[in-house]
């Protein structure tokens, strides 16, 4: 078996068997076959495709690639949860202290952010004192003593995936569904999940910009799921705005703990309650979707999900004085408001861009290696269909540079439009997939 032969086979649209994927992947990880001829190999496949058992043996391979967690000793169902992605999304942050509070183990490995979306790991480091990078015993430690722990990826996981995501990105080859779909699953089985509940996001803001390749996405990663015997849900949420209204890390958490004391944007309840309703379904604590959610916000009304979430905190050193009082969070030298530019309604919210200004402000990464800043972001007043009048104040540009704050608030009044006529209100929901 030799590397030329599976690319030819590929190239002439021939399927590939387990053992020449499995060959490929070692191979490559082991940096025995070079760059070049992987990236012939990743151009055949975003061309030619895969068929479902290859994309499968793809993601096994690369799973299989490097660590496996083996999560077994905690004798749970272990289900995990992901989004493909999105802006002001700090739904892991409310959403797993409150399935803990409700008995559904939860043993979470998150990323950092690039580029515009923001990362689960970022937020939980503007917390002062707050350790990601505890190694794994007292990870699953921390699961079995209070039902919960959140750190980042420590262990090799998936090296193969680092690898090729790197080169799809270097060659123009990161649409592809199927290498999409292997990158994100080969993740979760590595990562020692049984069950999977994924929130993929469709729009401006996110990966899948319509709601067609988000659902192709969706049923690639369920087909996987399901050929690897790991249970997989999908729910496709709305990215065209930004979800809640926080974009920027301590803002995010402040708008997470908020949530967590009852204060709910409802798109953010929305996305929390549906994703957690399924959640506690694949751990067999509930099949009934709506009595899952009231389960959540009994939780949420008792205290019990805001108890939990400090109890997560305190136990990985953070410092829970910021979570009881949010107004010890370090502040931005500038906060400049946002003005409406005229009388009607919110017709837009470009998620995307609204992503990447608050990056540009220091909220988010570039390149790996950039600084991240935790204060700064952009907090928006209003959504989608809501009515403004002129010089109504729309949110406000959080920031430590005040040229930057200026032109911020400058390029935010042309993102956010207002149109004379009332538009439909955006459904967060989109559709549940199983």
């Amino acid at each position: 078996m030799n590397i030329l032969d599976i690319i030819e086979k590929k190239r002439d649209k021939k399927e590939l068997s387990k053992e020449e994927i499995e060959y490929f992947i070692k191979g490559y990880t082991n940096n025995d076959i070079a760059d070049y001829q992987a990236a012939a190999l990743v151009m055949a496949i975003f061309l030619n495709g895969m068929t479902k058992q290859e994309t499968t043996e793809l993601t096994l391979a690369m799973a299989h690639s490097g660590e496996i967690l083996d999560l077994s000793k905690l004798n749970e169902i272990i289900v995990d949860k992901h989004s493909t992605g999105g802006v002001g999304d700090k739904v892991s942050l409310i959403l797993l202290p409150l399935v803990a509070s409700l008995g559904v183990p939860v043993a979470k490995m998150s990323g950092r952010g690039l580029g515009f979306t923001g990362g689960t790991v970022d937020k939980l480091e503007s917390i002062p004192g707050y350790r990601t990078d505890i190694d794994m015993n007292t990870f699953v430690e921390n699961v079995e003593k209070i039902g919960i722990s959140m750190i980042s990826q420590t262990l090799n996981l998936a090296p193969a995936d680092k690898k090729i995501y790197a080169l799809r990105d270097s060659i123009s080859c990161v649409e592809s569904i199927p290498l999409i779909a292997s990158s994100i699953m080969s993740k979760k089985i590595a990562s020692g999940a049984e069950k999977i509940v994924l929130d993929v996001t469709v729009g401006n803001g996110a990966f899948m910009k319509d709601v067609e390749s988000a659902t192709n996405l969706a049923n690639e990663m369920i087909e996987i799921g399901k050929l690897a015997k790991r249970e997989t849900i999908c729910i496709l949420t709305n990215m065209d705005e930004p979800l809640g209204y926080s974009v920027g890390n301590n803002l995010e958490v402040i708008e997470a703990i908020k949530f967590l004391n009852g204060n709910m944007p409802e798109d953010l309840k929305d996305v929390v309650l549906e994703l957690g309703a399924y959640m506690i379904k694949l751990a067999g604590l509930g099949d009934n979707i709506e009595d899952n959610k009231k389960k959540m916000l009994e939780n949420i009304n008792n205290g019990k999900a805001f108890n939990k979430f400090l109890e997560l905190i305190k136990n990985q050193g953070g410092d829970t004085s910021y979570i009881e009082n949010v107004e010890k969070f370090d502040k931005v030298k500038y906060i400049l408001p946002i003005y409406a530019t005229d009388n009607g309604y919110i017709s837009q919210i470009n998620a995307k861009e609204v992503g990447k200004l608050a990056c540009d402000l220091g909220a988010g990464r570039i390149k790996k290696d950039d600084k991240i800043n935790y204060s700064v972001g952009i907090i928006l007043n209003k959504k989608v269909s809501n009515k403004v009048i002129k010089d109504e104040i729309l949110g406000y540009v959080h920031a430590n540079d005040e040229e930057k704050a200026k032109s911020t608030a400058q390029k935010l009044k042309e993102i956010i439009k207002i149109d004379q006529e009332e538009p439909k209100k955006l459904e967060t929901i989109i559709k549940v997939i199983q």
